[in-house]
């Protein structure tokens, strides 16, 4: 038997939630960090479901058809047999979608943090990140962008455990995007079903260090600690920019470089300030004087209000 919310005892709900960028080179599945940029969202009952969107991408967010963020509010609703309320969304967004910046993460989160507060659900914290997760596959997208900084996350005997650092970092964060988007489940493909020990050993090497790095602030270990052997390697052809932008690491202004979650995205962390003069070098080695390149900072994780 389907119940019905009260959406009389529900007021609107205003959401951000930060754009992502997991695996930081070596931490496959394990590592995500927040970035400030954002989707926001208010949200109200209304007498149908309707969307109105600014910002990137805005057609495709306004969309009501499989729409990630109503899909899995009615869903988890459904799973519990609440008939869920329609909405009205306000939603503006500044998150790239299909470059490996959590876009996904980020609307799956969002869909289910509506139905706990549109469902008078009651989940903790703890049962609102697990539940965004099994939907994601992988708990460091969803991870990072409900908790912020750079956020370590693992399953283990269907338990979720997560760890957060570096939410105070002042190191900029640089995204070069190129022109065509790349699904998850491509980048995914990609992949070969076993690696070396060596391989295996040099990962977890370098993402110990990496963790390091973030818990202290120490951007001198950036360039060995994102070097990675798991999954880079195998995405160069599908991510071009890549293999052009990873010798900027070595450059002194540049304290690293890695694919922006499964790509083709590539994120660069850099303490100089001449921002300009950056922007300027990582066109040049991409060869696209056009390329497109956002600033941003490292985030804290979802406000609700």
């Amino acid at each position: 038997m389907t119940s019905v919310a009260n959406p009389a005892q529900t007021e609107p709900l205003h959401l951000r939630l930060p754009a992502t960028s997991a695996n930081l080179g070596p931490g496959f599945d394990a590592l995500g960090l927040a970035m400030a940029l954002y989707l926001t969202i208010d949200a109200s009952v209304s007498e149908d479901f309707s969307i109105d969107a600014t910002g990137r991408d805005a057609d495709l967010c306004a969309t009501l058809e499989r729409n990630l963020i109503l899909t899995t509010y009615m869903d988890v609703l459904a799973n519990v047999s609440i008939l869920a309320p329609c909405l009205h969304l306000q939603l503006h967004n500044e998150i790239p979608l299909g470059m490996g910046c959590g876009s996904s993460a980020a609307a799956l989160l969002a869909g289910v943090l509506l139905a706990n507060h549109f469902g008078n659900l009651n989940l903790t914290s703890q049962q609102i990140l697990e539940e965004a997760c099994r939907r994601e596959g992988h708990p460091d997208n969803v991870a990072a962008c409900f908790l912020g900084g750079m956020t370590v996350s693992a399953i283990r005997e269907d338990n979720l455990f997560t760890a957060t650092c570096g939410q105070d970092l002042n190191w900029n964060l640089l995204l070069a995007l190129p022109s065509a988007s790349l699904s998850t489940a491509k980048a995914r493909a990609l992949l070969p079903a076993t690696y070396s020990r060596e391989d295996a050993v040099a990962n977890i090497q370098c993402t110990a260090l990496l963790v390091a790095a973030f818990s202290q602030g120490r951007g001198d270990l950036l360039r060995a600690a994102m070097q990675d052997r798991i999954h880079q390697p195998y995405r160069l052809k599908a991510c071009p920019l890549l293999p052009l932008l990873v010798p900027l690491a070595q450059t002194p202004s540049i304290l690293g470089v890695s694919l922006s979650g499964a790509g083709p995205s590539i994120l660069l962390i850099a303490e100089n300030p001449d921002l300009p003069a950056l922007e300027v070098a990582i066109r040049q080695a991409a060869h696209d004087p056009g390329l497109e390149i956002i600033r941003t900072k490292i985030s804290t994780g979802v406000l609700q209000a």
